[in-house]
């Protein structure tokens, strides 16, 4: 029986920070509740359901909330209230760096990050060529990589996501890793990934990208859902929006 679960839930969500003047103010919180202390509402009462096999645009000015979404999908930020479920292995182009070793070689690491995406050597093994080939790091694979420069560092994180064949994939702004090459072959990779039914979010500013990837896209302003249908119109509105605001005023 084909599993009809949405992929991701988000039941009434509200994220919510708090911003510190200093380390010193952050410290003195760990003891003492404060009334001063200033808020940050990151995301405000979401509520949107994501099928199996959706490819889903999430599009918004900066402080809008979109990181903030995506970090909550992967694990690594929690809501302050309401509930998020998640359906499926996520694979997320987020930090793509994070959880290198500088010491270990770019083979070691594929491990290193395989074991913390939850793989199992035997599944490394045979994703392992495919990787290197993909990231196209040649003799580098078997250097440190304290000596790669940042885009073969993300090339590398990039190559290991899109190949463990992930249901869920998360993607913000990553496509702009190497050469123009490089990041044709980045998009192709994803549509492949949606060609198969990976689900897939994206976080981008640009809207032709969202354009080639996305059919469906939902737009935030200051932590609120104001639109979640049809990428064309989502696009119009956003863009429409933010023709109308005022040029910033010079200092």
């Amino acid at each position: 029986m084909a599993d009809t679960q949405p992929a991701v839930i988000f039941d009434h969500v509200t994220k919510e920070y708090t911003l510190y003047r200093d380390n010193k103010e952050q410290f003195l919180a760990l003891f003492y509740r404060s009334k001063n202390l200033k808020k940050h509402l990151a995301l405000r009462d979401v509520t949107l359901t994501i099928q199996k096999g959706e490819s889903v645009g999430i599009i918004g000015n900066n402080g809008a909330g979109k990181s903030t979404m995506l970090k909550m999908i992967t694990g690594v930020s929690f809501p302050t209230s309401g509930t998020i479920t998640v359906n499926g292995r996520v694979a997320a182009l987020l930090e793509l760096t994070a959880g290198f070793s500088n010491e270990m070689t770019g083979r070691e690491n594929i491990y290193l990050k395989g074991y913390l995406l939850g793989l199992t050597d035997e599944y490394i093994r045979t994703i392992e060529e495919k990787v290197i080939e993909f990231a196209e790091l040649g003799d580098y694979i078997d250097q440190p990589v304290r000596t790669y420069s940042s885009g073969m560092k993300m090339r590398l994180g990039f190559a290991l996501n899109v190949n463990t064949d992930p249901e869920i994939l998360v993607v913000d702004e990553a496509l702009s890793v190497g050469d123009a090459n490089f990041k044709k072959k980045c998009k192709n990779a994803i549509r492949k990934i949606i060609e198969k039914g990976t689900t897939v979010l994206y976080v981008s500013h640009s809207p032709q990208g969202v354009k080639e990837i996305c059919d469906r896209a939902i737009y935030l302003v200051k932590g609120k859902v104001v639109f979640d249908g049809p990428v064309e119109e989502a696009l119009e509105i956003y863009e429409q929006q933010n023709a109308k605001k005022p040029p910033a005023k010079k200092a």
